[in-house]
């Protein structure tokens, strides 16, 4: 019973970890009312900086001091949890957060607080300060991660089973440590399908690849997907796509369809990816990333004809030789 409970949790402080995660770095309020609604930005001087993310370039040992607003935007009083966990992409491509029975070992180690709850009053904000101590060992390029705020509530499941369910809202946090850095990305795998109607003239081609940021710094890439049949016969219609932010080490699998692609035998695939900065939208100085896959696409209709003229042409013969 107890493991139940604990998965119903987990799960849901899963979901909320990526929903809250999400930009901007803002709260929408707390699922499930109860009268617990905050939101979280940096901090400013007198309040909320305008800022939508924390965003630091360091120096191995460096250390750097700031603050996040937590307003309390609900009609209760609040007393939130508040620390930092690491970040990561989920299987869609969203930045989501490590749930709170998960240990970070990156950015969320990095920053300490003065305590670990604070209590709002309705109506009202805190400036939580904190530090954020970049370790000397850090390896360079980006490191991604959270300021989490958090309150722990009571609920009766479907069964009846009562349940601690997180509610968490985060600013997320970017680090990049200073040092080589080294934008790239791979395809991982890529694989070609092909279907047509058995008395079609053109079918469908289903592209399903995986994309891997190999390097040490966050892309995104625009991403343009092909079919070619014999000798460079372009089939179908292409497809493009915005790869979204990938975080070092992270991975995203897409699948595209390619209407209008004719049964010409052999068909090959090919993904081209296009790297670009996250912030900027400038494109990268790098090479252009090229996987290519094959696939066979049967004339099943020019198949038929065939057979059907060739079966007209042996009755003829053989009616002949029987006439003769």
């Amino acid at each position: 019973m107890k493991a139940t409970v604990r998965a119903a949790a987990v799960a849901l402080a899963a979901l909320l970890a990526v929903i809250t995660a999400g930009p901007p770095a803002h709260a929408e309020p707390a699922p499930g009312g109860g009268g617990f609604t905050w939101a979280v930005r940096p901090a400013g001087p007198t309040g909320p900086s305008g800022r939508d993310y924390f965003v630091y370039t360091a120096s191995p040992g460096q250390r750097v001091t700031d603050r996040v607003t937590v307003s309390n935007l609900g009609t209760k009083a609040l007393t939130l949890r508040v620390y930092a966990t690491d970040a990561f992409n989920t299987g869609d491509g969203s930045f989501a957060l490590l749930t709170a029975d998960r240990r970070p070992t990156g950015v969320g180690t990095w920053a300490t607080f003065r305590a670990g709850s604070y209590r709002i009053k309705p109506g009202k904000r805190a400036h939580i300060p904190f530090t954020l101590t970049v370790p000397s060992d850090a390896t360079p390029g980006d490191h991604s991660g959270g300021v989490v705020t958090a309150v722990t509530q009571q609920q009766t499941s479907a069964t009846g089973q009562r349940v601690n369910v997180d509610r968490r809202v985060a600013a997320r946090v970017y680090v990049r440590v200073n040092g080589p850095l080294t934008p790239s990305a791979q395809i991982d795998t890529l694989a070609a399908d092909y279907s047509v109607p058995a008395a079609g003239t053109s079918g469908t081609m289903t592209v399903t690849y995986r994309v891997r940021n190999t390097g040490n710094t966050r892309v995104t890439a625009a991403a343009r997907i092909t079919a070619d049949g014999p000798f460079g016969w372009g089939q179908g219609r292409p497809v493009s796509r915005p790869i979204p932010e990938l975080l070092p080490g992270n991975a995203y699998t897409f699948t595209e369809r390619l209407p209008g692609v004719a049964p010409a035998g052999p068909l090959k695939a090919s993904v081209r990816l296009s790297l670009a900065d996250p912030v900027s939208g400038a494109a990268l100085p790098t090479r252009p990333v090229l996987r290519t896959a094959s696939t066979f696409g049967a004339p099943w209709l020019l198949v038929g004809v065939v057979a059907l003229v060739l079966g007209g042409l042996a009755f003829v013969v053989v009616r002949r030789r029987r006439s003769a």
